[in-house]
């Protein structure tokens, strides 16, 4: 009989225990690590915010982000032995059998306050077993909080540290620029050479193809925005068409185009809505010249008619007196 009951305490204990660890709250680390390495579908879009899920999944997005929740299989697929840890200062250690580098990603800060977590990131990569120097030594922040009892990612801070004084990486500067320097310092630069380059040199980054696919995003996202907010009619604010944010869309955030052409700068050029007539407004215009620091270039325009002309003078004003349709 004593047998009997010390082997019914200790399967109770044993049961406890087990009950206790799969009740136990997943960490943010936790959750990192399955957000970014589960091999089951839907762990990805789990730990993003509900609204971000939302927007995607609104703008088809999210099928493409999916991916992301399949990157330990892929990495398996390609050879590359790797493991992750829940608990350490390591959070990710792999290597390549073919190369010999390792590879460790190493948790430089975990910082709980209540419900946010900030979970500080460091890279390094090994050859032969001796950390290689890099130009810079980025660190990643991933601040995880808590949605509903499951934490979620909701922001991600790259921070990256130059070492400007340390030798070691002057010396390794100084080397990869010196064939080049001295490569240039042969070139014989005809007058003609430099002159037919010189204005390519100058021009910015964006195409006339990319700034005009921006002007269409625009001129779409105008026509959306009178339409679901009939009373407004089209608006003279970019920022008001802005694509992120909390909450359900609304005319101050109407969530049609992304942050970065709702901020007006792209591609070397300024992007500006104007003389919205009426109430609601049934007229605007829309107009992207050059900025201050760029090559001078064509000029183009568009209103609601949807058509968009270009000036080859830069001036907008023109480019809507008599500028070239180009589509």
């Amino acid at each position: 009989m004593r047998r009997i009951a010390v082997s019914l305490v200790l399967l109770g204990l044993g049961t406890g225990a087990c009950l206790a660890q799969q009740t136990m709250p997943q960490t943010a680390r936790q959750a990192l690590l399955e957000m970014f390495f589960s091999k089951t579908a839907g762990t990805f879009a789990k730990h993003l915010p509900a609204v971000t899920r939302t927007a995607l999944e609104k703008s088809g997005a999210m099928a493409s982000l999916q991916q992301y929740s399949l990157l330990t299989a892929q990495m398996q697929t390609q050879e590359a032995n790797f493991q992750t840890f829940e608990t350490g200062s390591v959070l990710l250690s792999g290597q390549d059998p073919k190369t010999g580098q390792k590879m460790e990603v190493t948790v430089e800060n975990d910082s709980l306050r209540g419900d946010v977590d900030d979970i500080v990131l460091s890279f390094a990569i090994y050859k032969d077993g001796k950390l290689e120097r890099t130009a810079y030594m980025p660190q990643l922040t991933f601040s995880m909080k808590q949605e509903a009892r499951v934490w979620k990612l909701n922001e991600i801070s790259i921070t990256v540290h130059l070492p400007l004084a340390d030798p070691e990486l002057l010396k390794a500067i100084t080397e990869k620029m010196k064939p080049q320097s001295e490569a240039q310092a042969h070139v014989q630069v005809q007058p003609t050479t430099f002159a037919a380059h010189s204005e390519a040199q100058l021009q910015p980054a964006g195409s006339d193809a990319l700034v005009i696919a921006a002007m269409k995003t625009i001129l779409t996202a105008e026509s959306t925005y009178a339409q679901r907010y009939a009373n407004v009619g089209y608006t003279c604010m970019l920022s008001d068409l802005d694509g992120f944010g909390g909450g359900e869309p609304n005319a101050h955030q109407a969530m049609l185009i992304n942050s970065g052409l709702a901020g007006g700068k792209r591609y070397g050029f300024v992007f500006t809505l104007s003389e919205c007539s009426g109430a609601p407004a049934s007229k605007f215009h829309l107009t992207a010249v050059t900025n201050g620091d760029s090559y001078q270039r064509k000029a183009f325009c568009a209103d609601q008619s949807g058509v968009i002309r270009s000036s080859d003078d830069g001036n907008a004003a023109n480019c809507f007196a008599h500028g070239t349709a180009v589509q």
